[in-house]
């Protein structure tokens, strides 16, 4: 039924190729074809369903067909993968009823239990929060936290329009110079610091509301 397969091998005497069977395995291939992108008259008209299954009978006459409308696909079950493979072979591109015709091997799906297991213990440890931690984990304890003295003394001697230097610059590296601000907010929120009571704070700026279109009803007849 299917086709023999050759390759072409040199020979020992003459140096001309001759061709030579190679023997395939077949038994890892599926043994049903899926039919992609079917035209929809194909779902709705006998006469085109018949002469599509008339295709795939002269491969497998116990062939069986499964419908999928709303996917344009049509499932072709045969009694082996010899068969399918074959159809697939002469029939692939090929045009039927004015359209090319696509055929692809069904995937098989195996499922070992009808339940879904739960992951492997190795593997708990992915689920957030995990089930269990892992065989071995030991809670870390916090480590004391360091206070910076020097930079909070720092940090405490910056004012709005002084800059600072900290890091001096070197042969190969440039100096980093921090500016700071003035505080332009004008708001009740913000620190009274001695040296910004003498300073006037601008007014807040107004936020004027745009006004809407003036509304005319009318009747529409």
């Amino acid at each position: 039924m299917f086709p023999d397969i050759w390759v072409m091998q040199q020979a020992d005497n003459g140096g001309e190729e001759e061709a030579a069977p190679v023997d395939v395995q077949f038994t890892d291939l599926p043994d049903a074809l899926v039919a992609c992108k079917v035209a929809e008259d194909l779902f709705n008209e006998e006469r085109l369903k018949a002469g599509f299954e008339a295709l795939f009978r002269s491969f497998d006459s116990e062939v069986q067909f499964q419908y999928f409308k709303s996917f344009r696909r049509i499932r072709i079950s045969f009694r082996d993968a010899l068969a399918a493979a074959e159809a697939r072979l002469r029939l692939h591109k090929t045009d039927f009823n004015g359209k090319e015709m696509r055929l692809y091997f069904a995937q098989s799906v195996h499922i070992g239990s009808p339940r879904l297991e739960p992951p492997k213990p190795e593997k708990q440890f992915l689920i957030s929060p995990p089930a269990s931690p892992p065989v071995g984990w030991e809670q870390s304890q916090d480590a004391t936290p360091v206070i910076n003295y020097d930079l909070l003394c720092a940090i405490s001697k910056l004012g709005p329009g002084g800059k600072y230097e900290l890091h001096t610059a070197t042969p190969t590296t440039p100096s980093v110079v921090v500016h700071v601000c003035d505080d332009e907010r004008g708001d009740s929120s913000a620190p009274d610091d001695s040296d910004q009571d003498d300073k006037p704070r601008p007014p807040r700026p107004k936020i004027i509301q745009t006004r809407r279109p003036d509304y005319t009803p009318r009747v529409e007849q």
